[in-house]
């Protein structure tokens, strides 16, 4: 099974010289917990999350109108093609901690969007994913940060 097989097509999507405020209303209004930030050239450069929001506005002494969002979105972005396999994808999200991954093209253009919400309900619909590998996708994300310090 490849990424494409499960991956939302439709996806929102935001500008990085957009603001806080917007991002936050499209989030409400498409109802999803993220979005990936292109640049002018449509290329994904990040993704910025409902925490992400509010982290920063709790964070900065500003109205969420005044904070763009490429003061926000993390440094870091991991994405997947459309043909990767889906374990692959998996590995990315558990290694990473991400719920969620951009789907680009080789130039870094917005497919689609891979979630894990839409990973579950897919398992076990063929012998390719099953509620084992979205388990331990989960478990993997999940787990605290200061629990593998510890563990180190």
């Amino acid at each position: 099974m490849q990424v494409q097989d499960i991956m939302v097509r439709d996806v929102k999507s935001c500008r990085q010289d957009a603001n806080l405020a917007l991002a936050t209303e499209l989030l409400w209004k498409n109802d999803c917990g993220a979005l990936p930030v292109l640049d002018n050239g449509d290329k994904v450069i990040g993704m910025i999350t409902d925490r992400d929001i509010c982290i920063a506005v709790g964070t900065r002494n500003r109205i969420p109108s005044e904070i763009p969002i490429s003061e926000v979105i993390p440094q870091k972005i991991f994405t997947t093609a459309p043909k990767e396999d889906i374990h692959a994808a998996l590995r990315t999200m558990q290694e990473q901690k991400v719920r969620r991954l951009p789907v680009t093209d080789r130039d870094g253009k917005l497919q689609g969007i891979l979630c894990l919400n839409d990973i579950a309900l897919n398992a076990n619909r063929s012998n390719a994913l099953s509620y084992e590998d979205v388990a331990q996708t989960l478990a993997a994300i999940c787990e605290h940060r200061l629990r593998q310090a510890v563990a180190a």
